[in-house]
């Protein structure tokens, strides 16, 4: 059995995933969607990053005391869930796409620096768990031109923030998903899941 890519974003109610200037203070925070977070990590063990994502993961995960009972996310709240996130994203293996970057000192970090779809692919048959991207507008377009997301994870926040960074860019054809899932949370956020259409 292959490995799969999930695609895992916050996003707005009129689709972004950032502020104009990356921001992501527009999010509202939700122990469940922590706490479910938390419980799904044990599928993954890659994450693909682009550079902005990773270096703003890069300055906060590292830094969290994963001794201390609860910590605050980088949303808000705080929580044990959160505690156990820091502990899996440090651990992970982390791939991060940039043509800038040569080095990355983030723990388990390796630079890429391109996404080339013949090298995913093969990850992709490889052993392993499942890979999870987050953020990283740029190469979730670039993974779904190529056919190679097979889950869409959207967090929808109950915001609209007007100008800001459209998640899909530069797709070439439109691509038909299949609800796997819709939940509503009370804190008004509600998890679409996607799987590929067929």
């Amino acid at each position: 059995m292959s490995r799969r890519i999930v695609m895992f974003n916050r996003v707005s109610a009129d689709g972004c995933f950032a502020g104009p200037d990356g921001n992501l203070d527009w999010v509202v925070p939700d122990p469940e969607i922590d706490r479910g977070a938390k419980d799904a990590a044990a599928q993954f063990d890659t994450i693909l990053l682009g550079r902005r994502t990773y270096e703003m993961f890069a300055r906060f995960w590292p830094h969290v005391d994963v001794n201390a009972a609860s910590v605050a996310g980088p949303h808000g709240g705080r929580s044990a869930d959160l505690r156990e996130m820091a502990i899996f994203l440090n651990d992970a293996a982390k791939l991060v796409f940039s043509t800038s970057m040569t080095d990355a000192s983030w723990k388990n970090s390796r630079v890429l620096d391109r996404v080339d779809p013949v090298e995913i692919a093969s990850m992709k048959r490889g052993g392993g768990k499942d890979m999870i991207v987050f953020g990283s507008g740029s190469i979730v377009s670039q993974l779904a031109r190529h056919g190679l997301v097979d889950e869409y994870q959207f967090v929808v926040s109950p915001v609209l923030i007007g100008n800001g960074r459209q998640m899909m860019s530069a797709l070439d054809a439109t691509t038909r998903l299949t609800l796997l899932e819709s939940k509503p949370y009370a804190a008004g956020n509600v998890m679409l899941r996607y799987g590929r259409g067929q």
